[in-house]
């Protein structure tokens, strides 16, 4: 590993374990970092508590009671590391998906996996394959650390273009990137058509599924790549707590993937970073089926009324089948970030294809509602 990688490695690791702010070179494009030209131009407004959140994909309902009663509850265990509950952890969790606990790594939220995945991959050179638009922050820690990000434009509906995506494995492809349902366009891949999919590129690179989002489609629909995995083939299946369960505060996740490949990426974690409260919280959320229906149908409710109000005014979208939707920006970018702002709101722009896009996550069926009222005043301003 040369200097520079050597260096930006310690940064972004050292930061991820344990909240060491890092420069504003590498955290630029890590995580929630800027997405369009406007981002970076706009300065928003700090600490303002009373901004209604409508830009990082968060659960509005959440923690449920039984999470919070199970943090609680294990108040007494926070003064300890946790290594026996994650240890412990793993054994629910490999349970639940049918595999032996070292196919099973525990995480601080999702984004340690991405992020252990994209050091892996800059590491050992070669290039990173993926949709774009897409979740991006894998990809910008393969690039920070050398390298290469191939992208491949979505399809005119803004799902994944599978033929396309198979079409730019290079020789030198070491990891594709799939994430489905997609972040920021919400739409989904069909789950029969994605396994067949996915099976086939295993054979050539490592697939990464990242299934943040899965749930909020109809347990009938989820289609998981978990079953891949089962059978052997080189996938990596990225789950978290953060969306359906409203536990994006406490950082917990997993990851199920050969032992092999786990071992591979828990060289990289910095550690002990796991926390009693998040596993508590996490282990009572596994099974609450309750909580986790309502979430799905509340965010339907609303979902379905904000594409309503996009259709209304004929604007595109993907069919989005989660908690966000991306549609071109009505005026220009820094303009709607600044507008929406005073009138209380926070939203994201990005680019893609020369032009701005609006991505807007959903909350309640109330803060849609005021939504709509203010973005129409931007629009007409």
């Amino acid at each position: 590993m040369n200097n520079l990688s050597r260096r930006n490695w310690l940064k972004s690791a050292i930061a991820l374990g344990v909240g060491i702010p890092i420069g504003l070179s590498l955290s630029d494009q890590l995580l929630a970092g800027p997405v369009s030209n406007a981002e970076r131009d706009f300065t928003p407004m700090l600490n303002n508590g009373k901004l209604i959140r409508l830009g990082s994909n968060e659960n509005p309902y959440g923690p449920s009671a039984k999470a919070r009663k199970a943090v609680q509850e294990a108040m007494n265990e926070f003064n300890r590391y946790a290594f026996e509950p994650v240890s412990e952890f793993k054994k629910v969790i490999a349970e639940k998906e049918g595999v032996s606990p070292d196919h099973v790594l525990i995480v601080n939220g999702s984004s340690e996996t991405l992020c252990l995945a994209g050091l892996a991959v800059g590491l050992e050179g070669g290039a990173v394959l993926s949709a774009y638009p897409t979740f991006r922050s894998l990809m910008d820690y393969a690039v920070k650390l050398n390298a290469r990000w191939d992208k491949v434009d979505l399809d005119d509906y803004h799902v994944h273009n599978l033929e396309a995506l198979a079409s730019a494995v290079k020789s030198d492809t070491r990891l594709m990137f799939v994430c489905n349902p997609n972040n920021p366009t919400g739409t989904v891949l069909e789950g029969a058509k994605l396994s067949e999919f996915c099976t086939e590129m295993s054979k050539k690179t490592i697939v990464f599924a990242d299934e943040a989002y899965l749930q909020f489609l109809e347990p009938s629909e989820q289609r998981s790549m978990m079953e891949l995995v089962k059978k052997g083939h080189n996938v990596i299946v990225s789950r978290t707590f953060s969306k359906v369960y409203g536990l994006a505060g406490l950082r917990i996740g997993y990851a199920i993937a050969q032992p092999d490949m786990i071992k591979k990426l828990s060289r990289y974690q910095m550690g002990p970073v796991i926390n009693q409260a998040a596993l508590a919280a996490a282990k009572v959320s596994l099974n609450d089926t309750e909580f986790e229906n309502m979430s799905r149908a509340k965010n339907n409710e609303a979902l379905t009324y904000f594409q309503n109000y996009l259709d209304s005014k004929k604007w595109f979208h993907g069919k989005s089948r989660t908690n966000c939707v991306l549609f071109p920006a009505p005026k220009d970018g820094r303009t709607i970030l600044k507008e929406v702002e005073k009138r209380g709101f926070q939203i994201r722009v990005w680019d893609y294809q020369n032009k701005e896009w609006c991505r807007v996550s959903i909350g309640t069926l109330d803060e849609m509602k005021s939504f709509t009222k203010a973005f129409d005043e931007v629009v007409a301003g």
